[in-house]
């Protein structure tokens, strides 16, 4: 085990290992001070930012944080390696990583420069230099970072905003969801998916809202997908029975623990991905998976601890999701940033702050990530912190984000997104929705000349069978 040291102020600090440095480097969480690991003042914080600065990236690839032979995630990160695409930054140190992503994100050749070493950067790489940066940092190289996916639209363009349109009711009464829908449609959402997350994981129940969706999508023939959030093993059995599923839906972690919690392993997985690209169903591409992570999931779940039984930050465990998500080649991923608690995230700075690495992180991987920019009840957060994180990941280039009915979800008991926070956001940054998607808006005479939504009253629109339906 490596000891790294540092002296600040007359006082030397000590860390036992890279997953004791990793920790004391992160900013503060209630998270990892919940587990233990998180520095104790901000002057050991600093210390270990110092020390980490100066590790080899080199050493990421020789010291693993959890072990390589009982972790699955471990193996995946290390077997799958890009061993030629690190060449290129194989020689710098973690703050050798941070100035040289801040030179490159000021050239015209960006985003081709950090497509070409994405996979040789390991999400150990990716979370050890966002510990380094500050939120301007964290904005400007994923402002610079291009991932594009698509299914029935393009997600991830430069200049657009896409959007989870969830019309979640406690009871999945249809009427209730198509009333949802509706508002969502007719206010610009739904270019990244019309997602539900069902009340009950009955697999008759999740059919009957793959159906509802898809007749929707039909009858008004809109370019977009629908998935129903149920576990992956039930929409698998669905493909099966010949349900329309479009998307196939998963919460994934960082570790194999965490993962067997889900109840899901890599294989399985797979064995989802391949299901859901036989049936062919997307029209601009073939990118079938829409995954789901946040930081804690590991913690909840008891599954956090990493070599030597030591306690993993929650910051590198969640970029550790990002490796199995990567294998997977999504057409969306999301953090759900503030759902798990104050236990995790204690407040509105260390929320905004975890919404702006996770998505770093996340688009430096090669991901088409968006964010719930989210928070419970019982939280030290309001609304008005959702609207900054809303606005600094506008700047950063998020490929989408969630909005739910009045910024409520009444069935998963959280506070999100409000459809029009999405018209606002795009209004202010210049953003676009989807081009199929804003193409089929424009056809319904719902964008102006400068191509922003409108929104139109329902029985005005196209949509007013819809309306009259809900």
């Amino acid at each position: 085990m490596t000891v790294y040291q540092q002296r600040i102020g007359g006082v030397s600090y000590r860390f036992d290992g890279l997953v004791e440095l990793l920790a004391k480097a992160t900013p503060r969480r209630s998270g990892d001070e919940l587990a233990g690991c998180a520095a104790h003042s901000d002057a050991e914080r600093a210390a270990a930012q110092w020390a980490l600065a100066e590790v080899p990236l080199l050493t990421f690839l020789n010291d693993v944080v959890v072990p390589y032979e009982s972790d699955e995630v471990t193996r995946l990160i290390v077997d799958t390696h890009d061993r030629v695409a690190f060449q290129q930054i194989s020689h710098l140190t973690v703050g050798g990583l941070r100035d040289w992503l801040l030179a490159v994100a000021a050239t015209e050749h960006a985003a081709a420069t950090f497509a070409a070493v994405s996979r040789g950067l390991t999400p150990e790489m990716v979370a050890a230099v966002s510990k380094l940066m500050r939120n301007q940092d964290l904005i400007a190289v994923a402002s610079a970072t291009e991932v594009r996916s698509g299914f029935r639209t393009t997600v991830g363009l430069p200049g657009t905003l896409a959007t989870r349109l969830q019309p979640n009711h406690p009871t999945d009464d249809p009427r209730g969801i198509a009333a949802a829908v509706l508002d969502g449609l007719l206010l610009g959402c739904g270019d990244a998916v019309i997602g539900i997350n069902p009340a009950t994981d009955s697999p008759r129940a999740t059919a009957d809202l793959l159906h509802l969706l898809d007749e929707v999508r039909q009858r008004f023939d809109i370019p977009t997908q629908s998935c129903v959030l149920s576990h992956v093993t039930t929409t698998l059995g669905l493909i099966e029975a010949g349900a329309p599923v479009d998307l196939v839906f998963q919460s994934v972690a960082g570790t194999e623990g965490a993962n067997s919690g889900f109840g899901v392993n890599i294989s399985l997985l797979r064995e989802a991905n391949a299901a859901g690209r036989a049936l062919g169903r997307g029209t601009v591409g073939d990118n079938v998976m829409y995954l789901e992570t946040g930081q804690g999931s590991a913690l909840s779940a008891g599954a956090h601890l990493g070599t030597g039984g030591n306690p993993v930050d929650q910051q590198t465990l969640e970029a550790r999701a990002y490796a199995v998500c990567r294998d997977l080649d999504p057409l969306l991923v999301n953090t759900v940033v503030g759902f798990i608690g104050p236990e995790y995230l204690y407040d509105g700075k260390q929320i905004i702050r975890a919404g702006l690495e996770d998505h770093f992180c996340g688009k430096l991987l090669g991901l088409p990530m968006g964010v719930d920019v989210c928070y419970t009840n019982h939280a030290e957060a309001d609304q008005d912190d959702m609207d900054t994180l809303l606005t600094l990941l506008g700047a950063a280039g998020v490929a989408f984000v969630i909005a739910v009915p009045g910024a409520d979800d009444v069935m998963l008991g959280y506070q999100s997104l409000a459809y029009h926070d999405a018209l606002y956001v795009r209004k202010v940054l210049g953003l676009r929705p989807a081009p199929e998607f804003a193409g089929w808006l424009d056809r319904l005479g719902m964008l102006d000349a400068d191509g922003r939504v409108r929104p139109v009253e329902p029985l005005t629109s196209p949509l007013r069978a819809l309306a009259s339906a809900s």
